[in-house]
C-alpha cells in the first residue's frame, strides 16, 4: 500500500513525473516489448520449462 501512496504523490505532486514524460516512457517500453516479443516469449517459455522440470524432480 505504501507504493501506491508514493505513486499517487508522484502523480499529483508538482515535482513528480510530467504526463508527457510518462507517456513517452510507456511508448518506449511498449515498443521494446513489440520489437523483442519473440525473444521474450522464448525466454519465458524456457524459464517455465526449467521450473516444471525441476519441480517434477523434487516431487519424485
Amino acid at each position: 500500500m505504501k507504493v501506491l501512496h508514493v505513486l499517487k504523490q508522484l502523480w499529483l505532486g508538482e515535482e513528480g513525473i510530467g504526463t508527457v514524460e510518462l507517456i513517452l516512457i510507456l511508448v518506449v517500453l511498449i515498443g521494446l516489448v513489440i520489437i523483442f516479443k519473440k525473444q521474450l516469449t522464448d525466454l519465458v517459455n524456457s524459464i517455465f520449462k526449467t521450473i516444471t522440470s525441476k519441480s517434477n524432480s523434487i516431487t519424485k
